[in-house]
């Protein structure tokens, strides 16, 4: 492993998180947690090797117009969420994990992110199903994109849905994180 590309995406993530002050009181309370897993794992944090709990990165994907969301139907947990997945070695930032893996999953090959810095941190324990992950500390970040999605191996479907049309199959607390997502990014 390159441990000076770790430490330095470790430092960065920990940088772009001490300078967001979210707009929700929970995102508050969660990057207070999620700098305190940064300052107590160092650079294994980003490491799903490191064991069952490991940051991952996640792509809010809109349209140009803000009015859809991309999601797709993650095989493993049976719903329909926004993009993403476990950061890699050869990933430069934990921005461009959440690039990569909005890329991967939609087949769209022209995605813009909006921010470096993350705008949505939902930390969520797992199922047997998902092997010797027990819990994952998603960093979600802000996207936009236009075209048609395929999906690919690590989802059954993709797909543009209407911000006040999300489909009833999401986790419970997915609306509300999709307006923190919009209130962030239109501030």
């Amino acid at each position: 492993m390159n441990l000076p590309k770790t430490r330095a995406r470790a430092a960065a993530l920990s940088e772009h998180l001490e300078g967001w002050v979210p707009r929700s009181v929970e995102q508050t309370f969660r990057r207070h947690e999620y700098l305190e897993f940064l300052t107590s794992a160092g650079d294994s944090a980003l490491d799903r090797e490191h064991g069952p709990d490991h940051l991952t990165a996640s792509c809010f994907v809109f349209t140009p117009s803000f009015d859809r969301l991309l999601l797709c139907f993650h095989r493993k947990g049976q719903f329909w969420v926004q993009l993403g997945g476990h950061i890699e070695r050869a990933d430069t930032s934990v921005a461009a994990a959440a690039q990569r893996e909005a890329s991967e999953e939609s087949g769209l090959g022209s995605i813009r992110m909006l921010s470096e810095a993350p705008v949505d941190l939902n930390r969520h324990e797992l199922a047997a199903a998902f092997g010797r992950c027990r819990r994952h500390w998603d960093l979600g970040f802000a996207a936009v994109a236009a075209g048609e999605p395929q999906a690919s191996d690590e989802s059954e479907a993709v797909g543009w849905w209407p911000i006040d049309g999300l489909p009833e199959r999401i986790p419970w607390d997915f609306r509300v994180r999709v307006a923190n997502v919009l209130a962030e990014i239109k501030r």
